[in-house]
């Protein structure tokens, strides 16, 4: 009993997503289907299914259409991300490096009926972020964590005010002895210096959601 409960509590909470903004019927029960059938199957550096419906909620709350996903995985973030699309009209683009992560991810795509809301590129991040000409309104961080910096700031010329750039695995360190963890840059890690980056900005504001896999939050208030 208590698996066939927690079964049906995960349908109720796909269906409770599906019934938020636009879309269509067949296509939320497609999606819901693919992700009731991967419940705790993602792994290869995907995202929690709590930080996917965080993205999901930013999206269609903000009305957002133009997104873009750093690091793509094998497509688990990508799926709540143009999910949320279908809802507003908009479209995702997502790159990954790796060849095999990018194979399976398009298909993942297709098997849940998203593929018409998604670019997924097989490229090298750090160029083709640099290339892509935007603007976007929602941005997804989740690649090689000591670029993080260099990745919001060649997108931050390309993100419209009001839009949003998030990351994931950001731990807010700030009440416990100020930013720690590993890394090059003075024993501190590419999370922590991004996270003291974009906070010292004063066009933007930052939060950071705990719930899953730790997710920062920035708001675009003004250009400047």
């Amino acid at each position: 009993m208590p698996a066939v409960a927690g079964i049906l509590f995960g349908m109720l909470s796909y269906c409770s997503f599906a019934q938020t903004g636009k879309g269509n019927a067949d296509l939320d029960e497609k999606v819901t289907k693919f992700l009731d059938s991967r419940d705790r199957q993602w792994f290869d550096m995907n995202v929690p299914e709590a930080d996917g419906k965080l993205l999901y909620d930013i999206i269609v709350r903000n009305n957002y259409k133009s997104a873009l996903e750093i690091g793509t995985s094998t497509g688990h973030s990508g799926i709540w991300i143009a999910w949320a699309l279908s809802k507003t009209g908009g479209k995702l683009i997502t790159i990954d490096i790796d060849e095999g992560r990018h194979r399976q991810a398009l298909q993942n795509f297709k098997e849940a009926g998203l593929s018409d809301y998604i670019d997924a590129r097989l490229a090298d991040a750090h160029q083709l972020v640099k290339q892509l000409k935007g603007p976007f309104d929602f941005v997804f961080s989740d690649a090689d964590k000591e670029w993080y910096k260099n990745y919001f700031i060649d997108v931050d010329p390309k993100l419209k005010t009001g839009g949003c750039f998030t990351a994931h695995n950001i731990y807010d360190r700030s009440g416990r002895g100020g930013y720690g963890g590993r890394g090059g840059y003075g024993g501190r890690s590419g999370q922590d210096i991004f996270l003291e980056y974009v906070r010292s900005l004063p066009n933007y504001e930052t939060t950071v959601n705990s719930q899953g896999g730790g997710v920062s939050i920035s708001y675009k208030k003004s250009e400047k």
